[in-house]
């Protein structure tokens, strides 16, 4: 923020006041051109998105390719770890919408938080990761879609440091051949909340809960628009075209009211390496910049996200800051786990809403949901995973 004087702080026009013209042509080179001449030279296979996809335009005005289903589901640590709720909200909302998804067992870590943090890695291993993903997704028979904004944003650098440096493919290819798996790579690399985006009408047919008196704050992940900027999904008919279209749209879509805030660009707090070796300084950012922010001004019931950091951070750094009386306390949670919930996905054994730190009950509340008649449900399912009745709880009883 600009200081314009002694404690005045400038504003920002609201993006509502502002237009967007797109007078010049992309200031960044086309990555699939590049990928296509690279694979007519026989150096790399690319992968199509399958059809039917939907066409989103990105930053720079090009078409970007998400398709509806045959999807090859690339996991995220944080969320498996930390928000289980997140990874099966995705799933749910694949199962509810009929679509053929893969969920693999045999997909590694991107590894980018370490590289991240640590730089202890080296190219040709994070893009020999990358590439023997891609190549399992291949083999799989469906095309690769990201869980995690860091792994999508860490791939997304890989592909332009592959498109760049021929010593570096020289030795994937190596690693590749070791393996005995095709150097492949797709045509898009598609961020899981580039699909719930696309499918966001689909996702509001789907409906069953009304959502009009619940207020949104939005933050969009730094992994996702920050990084490779030309490839984010941004909308015409959302923020006149100024900021990336992502959660907006699906709030938009299942009728809630997303308000505006001052911080909207600033980072979570988690950073690149920031929430490692920084972690108090992380947590305060989150707390006085971002939920502080939004809750002076806008005061929402609800912080949607679109990435593991970004949902790990801003809720569960809220706890130090209510220990000291600070204006916090909203909940926060994945765009998938509230559509989801707009679904009708049970809150505690498909969103897992109880791992999260902010207390939910206020929101569920608001949404129409019977959080004591759920939670009753999910301690029957709990109690018979403790006496060894079931190991686990199927898709089917979370659908019942």
């Amino acid at each position: 923020m600009q200081q314009t004087a002694a404690n005045k702080t400038f504003t920002p026009p609201n993006v509502s006041s502002r237009e967007f013209k797109r007078d010049k042509p992309p200031p960044t080179d086309d990555y699939r051109e590049k990928l296509f001449e690279l694979e007519k030279a026989g150096e790399l296979e690319v992968q199509r998105v399958p059809e039917p996809y939907v066409e989103l335009e990105t930053k720079y005005g090009r078409i970007k390719k998400i398709p509806h289903q045959m999807t090859w589901h690339h996991k995220s640590c944080g969320q498996c770890g930390h928000i289980p709720g997140y990874s099966t909200a995705i799933f749910w909302i694949n199962r509810k919408l009929g679509f053929d998804y893969h969920d693999p067992r045999d997909q590694t870590s991107c590894t980018a938080w370490n590289y991240y943090a640590s730089s202890t890695s080296n190219s040709a291993a994070q893009a020999g990761i990358a590439v023997r993903n891609f190549s399992q997704a291949k083999i799989d028979g469906y095309f690769p879609v990201i869980h995690c904004g860091t792994s999508y944003g860490h791939y997304k650098e890989t592909r332009e440091q592959l498109l760049h440096y021929p010593v570096l493919r020289r030795q994937v290819r190596k690693i590749m051949d070791r393996l005995k798996m095709p150097f492949v790579f797709p045509e898009e690399i598609v961020h899981y909340s580039e699909w719930v985006h696309a499918m966001r009408d689909r996702i509001a047919e789907l409906q069953v809960l009304d959502l009009s008196n619940v207020t949104v704050t939005v933050h969009p992940a730094c992994h996702y628009h920050k990084l490779v900027v030309e490839d984010a999904v941004y909308d015409r008919d959302l923020f006149d075209g100024q900021r990336t279209a992502i959660i907006s749209g699906l709030v938009d879509a299942l009728g809630a009211r997303v308000g505006d805030y001052s911080t909207w660009h600033d980072c979570c707090g988690f950073g690149f390496r920031h929430i490692l070796v920084s972690r108090d300084f992380s947590r305060s950012f989150a707390t006085t910049r971002k939920i502080e922010r939004m809750k002076e001004e806008v005061n929402p019931d609800v912080t949607l996200t679109h990435d593991t950091g970004c949902v790990t951070t801003l809720d569960k750094s809220q706890f130090a800051a209510q220990a000291h009386k600070r204006n916090v306390g909203i909940p926060v949670m994945s765009d998938a786990q509230f559509a989801a919930l707009a679904m009708g996905a049970h809150p505690y054994i498909v969103c897992q809403l109880h791992w999260h730190g902010v207390d939910m009950k206020p929101l569920l509340e608001k949404m129409g949901i019977d959080h004591k008649k759920a939670w009753a449900e999910f301690e029957v399912q709990a109690e018979r995973i403790k006496s060894g009745e079931i190991e686990y709880i199927s898709w089917e009883e979370a659908d019942a």
